[in-house]
C-alpha cells in the first residue's frame, strides 16, 4: 500500500507539472497519471488502495467542500436566488432528456435504459468545479453578480438530484415499477443536509469561541482536524440513514463550513480556510489520479464514434437548461458562456457509478460504462480547460 500511495503522488504530481508547464490543467496531467499506472495499463496499485479508492475519494472531496464553505459567502448567495436553485436539477435534467431523446437512435437500447445512461452522465464533477469556484472567488472574478457562488452552489446540488433519479430509472428498466414517493427524497435531503450541517457548525462556533475567549484557544491543527472529524461522522451520516430518511452529507459539510465562517472570528475560519486550500493540494492528486485508475480505457474502444455524437449531443442539452435557468437575470451575454463551459465537466459520479448498471445485470450495462469512460475523458479536460482558459475574458475582475 505504502510503495502505491508513494506512486500515486511522485506520479501524480510529475505528470500534473508537465501538464501545467504547457499551459494546460494540472487535472488532465493526474487523470492521464492514474490511467496509465491503473490496474488496466500498467496495474502498478496495490488491489488494497483500489478496494479503498472510493473512500479515499470522498475525503478528498470532503476537503474541498470545506474549503468551499469557508469561502463562500451566504449574503451573496441570497442575491443569486432563483438561478442558483435551478442550476441544481435544470441542466441535469435537460441532458437526461437528450439522453432519452437519442440514445435509442445511436445504440440499440430502450427508453428507460436511455434514461439509466442519462443520470449517471448527467452528474456535473463538484471535483472538478467547486475548487475552480472557490480559486474565482479568491480572485474576486464574477464575485459581484455571485457567479461563482452560483455555480458552486448548483453543482452541490445537481449530484444529489441525479443520484436520485439513477434510482427510480434502475427500477423502470429492471421492469420494476418506479417509486415516484422517492422523488421527495431530493428537497427532504437537501433540507436535513442544510439543517444537520448548521446544527454541527454552530456547535464547532461554540467550542471554537469559548476556547478562544478562555485563552485556551486549541490551535489551527486541533481545529482543522476537529472541523475534519466532524465533516466525516456527516459523510457517514448519510449512509447511517440511507432506507430511513433522505440526508445529503455533501450539504450538511458545506453547511457547517459556512456556519462556521458565518459565527466565528475572522481570525479562526481564515486561518482553516488556508490550511485547508494546503490540504487540497495532496488531496488533489490522490482524488484525480484514484478517478483514472477507476477508468477502464479498453471501454473506449468499444464506444465508438455514436458515444461521442451522444455525449456532445447532451452537453448541447444541457447548456441550453443552464441558458434557462439564467434567463431574466443581469447576467451578460459572456458571463452566461462562461457559466455553460463551467457546467460541462464529469469525472467523479460516472467513475462511481458506470459500471453500476452493468452490476446490476441491466442488458445497457456495457455501454454505459463505455458512454461514461469517454464521458470523463471528454468532459473533464473540456471543462477544466474550458474554465481555466476563459474566466480572464469572460468574468470582471471585482478585485
Amino acid at each position: 500500500m505504502l510503495f502505491s500511495l508513494g506512486i500515486i503522488f511522485i506520479v501524480g504530481l510529475s505528470a500534473a507539472e508537465i501538464i501545467r508547464r504547457l499551459k494546460l490543467p494540472r487535472i488532465i496531467g493526474m487523470l492521464a497519471a492514474g490511467i496509465v499506472i491503473g490496474p488496466y495499463v500498467l496495474d502498478l496499485i496495490d488491489p488494497t488502495v483500489l478496494g479503498i479508492s472510493s473512500e479515499l475519494r470522498q475525503i478528498a472531496l470532503i476537503i474541498i467542500l470545506i474549503k468551499a464553505g469557508l469561502s463562500l459567502n451566504l449574503s451573496d448567495l441570497k442575491k443569486v436566488g432563483r438561478p442558483a436553485v435551478m442550476m441544481s436539477f435544470v441542466p441535469a435534467s435537460f441532458e437526461i432528456l437528450g439522453y432519452v431523446c437519442l440514445a435509442p437512435m445511436l445504440f440499440d437500447i430502450s427508453r428507460p435504459e436511455a434514461a439509466v445512461m442519462g443520470a449517471v452522465l448527467a452528474a456535473v464533477s463538484p471535483a472538478v468545479v467547486v475548487p475552480r469556484m472557490v480559486k474565482l472567488m479568491e480572485e474576486k472574478r464574477g464575485t459581484e453578480k455571485s457567479i461563482p457562488q452560483m455555480i458552486l452552489a448548483g453543482a452541490s446540488c445537481d449530484d444529489i438530484f441525479v443520484i436520485t433519479l439513477f434510482s427510480a430509472f434502475a427500477a423502470m428498466a429492471q421492469g420494476e415499477s418506479a417509486d415516484i414517493s422517492g422523488m421527495l427524497n431530493v428537497p427532504v435531503s437537501m433540507i436535513l443536509g442544510v439543517i444537520g450541517g448548521a446544527v454541527c457548525g454552530y456547535l464547532l462556533y461554540l467550542l471554537f469561541d469559548i476556547s478562544r475567549k478562555k485563552g485556551q484557544d486549541m490551535g489551527n491543527t486541533v481545529n482543522l482536524i476537529v472541523l475534519l472529524s466532524v465533516a466525516f461522522v456527516l459523510m457517514y451520516t448519510e449512509t447511517a440513514l440511507k432506507g430511513y430518511v433522505a440526508f445529503s452529507g455533501l450539504l450538511a459539510v458545506t453547511a457547517m463550513a459556512c456556519t462556521v465562517k458565518l459565527k466565528t472570528d475572522e481570525s479562526v475560519w481564515g486561518r482553516l480556510g488556508a490550511s485547508y486550500g494546503q490540504l487540497w493540494i495532496a488531496a488533489e492528486v490522490l482524488l484525480f489520479v484514484l478517478v483514472g485508475a477507476a477508468v477502464d480505457i479498453r471501454y473506449t474502444l468499444a464506444a465508438g464514434i455514436p458515444a461521442v455524437i451522444m455525449i456532445f449531443a447532451a452537453l448541447v442539452f444541457r447548456s441550453v437548461g443552464v441558458l434557462i435557468c439564467l434567463a431574466g437575470t443581469k447576467l451578460t451575454a459572456k458571463e452566461r458562456l462562461f457559466c455553460v463551459i463551467a457546467y460541462l465537466p464529469k469525472a467523479t459520479v460516472q467513475a462511481a457509478m458506470g459500471s453500476v448498471p452493468l452490476a446490476m445485470g441491466l442488458p445497457c450495462g456495457n455501454i454505459v460504462l463505455s458512454v461514461s469512460v469517454l464521458g470523463i475523458i471528454i468532459t473533464a479536460p473540456l471543462g477544466a480547460i474550458g474554465i481555466d482558459c476563459t474566466y480572464k475574458k469572460l468574468l470582471e475582475d471585482n478585485e
